[in-house]
């Protein structure tokens, strides 16, 4: 059996896979050792026809603006015989159509990258519940004692309840994270099934509940057409005057005049965003300058260290898979529809 690395950076496979997760690929088939560049396969078409399994990450089929673009439907072009594609990051709708087409499997680390987003959202939260955000600003401008009050007014962790919009591998693994915190968790995600509900231990709710009961509301739902401007200024008018939003989803869910109608009406009001529509936002954007929303350049997902956790993740379903064992993370052309 052969394997290649196909990518557009040769950096960015060395930090994705380590020496360490290489070896255990370079055990069970042949590795070419270079990385091969998008770029580099209309010139050596017929190379590649025998190889077996493609491993990547970010960058698998990007060229620059002034090479021959290679999309998913090539792929079968270059590796005819392909069973599967092992990508150490998330989402893999840039490339899985093509894959699938061609009778091929796909693998990703999507549960290895939900692991630091949801570690972000928990931290957030706890931080939320305090009034940290606002606090730490009013304190850093000299206002020691209005600092103090904004947290005092705050519920802080106890007996509160937290909303969860979309229960996917991110929105459930944050569920997990909270139970040991002593939280009511309202979720909204019309796939989730009565049983994974009591499994995560939330409350299915409506998103109406989830605005106007939870105190903390984070947003997970996918990146498909049914959920662009989802939610929107009904839903936020619903928030509580101290409530917070935390948005590590993606930004085109969010209709933003209305997010920021809803803070200006309501400046006790706290918008936490890590993603943005467009990204980042326009330059004269209020979200640049509004006091109550709070601005990180898409951070929460796999970074530094991070990011050599999915390739280990996809490693290990490379070995189970060759190994004719129960594989976890295969991304089926149905699960597209509802992904991320």
């Amino acid at each position: 059996m052969k394997a290649i690395f196909l990518n557009s950076s040769d950096t960015m496979i060395s930090r994705v896979f380590t020496e360490a997760t290489q070896a255990k690929i370079r055990e069970k088939v042949e590795l070419l050792p270079e990385v091969v560049k998008p770029t580099d396969l209309v010139a050596r078409k017929g190379e590649f026809d025998d190889v077996d399994f493609i491993f990547s990450t970010w960058g698998i089929l990007s060229v620059p603006t002034d090479a021959e673009k290679v999309t998913p439907e090539m792929l079968a072009d270059y590796f005819p015989n392909l069973r599967a594609v092992f990508y150490g990051a998330g989402t893999v709708k840039s490339f899985a159509k093509g894959v699938h087409a061609q009778g091929a499997k796909v693998f990703s680390a999507w549960a290895a990258n939900a692991v630091p987003v949801a570690e972000f959202i928990v931290a957030q939260i706890i931080l939320a519940n305090t009034g940290y955000f606002q606090s730490a600003v009013i304190t850093k401008g000299g206002k020691w004692g209005d600092g103090r009050k904004i947290a005092d007014k705050m519920p802080h962790n106890y007996d509160i309840k937290v909303g969860l919009i979309g229960c996917g591998m991110i929105g459930s693994l944050v569920a997990r994270m909270l139970k040991s915190y002593s939280f009511e968790v309202l979720a909204h995600d019309p796939f989730m099934s009565a049983e994974k509900a009591a499994d995560l231990g939330v409350k299915s709710v409506s998103l109406e509940e989830i605005f106007s009961e939870c105190f903390t509301i984070s947003n997970h739902l996918p990146d498909i057409a049914k959920t662009k401007n989802m939610l929107n200024y009904d839903l936020f008018k619903l928030m509580k005057p101290n409530g917070n939003f935390i948005n590590t989803g993606r930004g085109a869910q969010v209709r933003e005049y209305d997010l920021i109608r809803a803070l200006v009406e309501e400046p006790g009001r706290t918008a936490l965003l890590d993603v943005t529509a467009p990204e980042p936002p326009k330059p004269l954007s209020p979200l640049f300058t509004m006091p109550n929303i709070f601005l990180t350049p898409h951070i929460a997902g796999s970074m530094g260290n991070e990011v050599a956790r999915m390739g280990d993740y996809v490693t290990e379903e490379f070995l189970a898979f060759v190994e004719g064992k129960e594989t976890r993370y295969e991304v089926t052309p149905e699960m597209l529809e509802t992904m991320a």
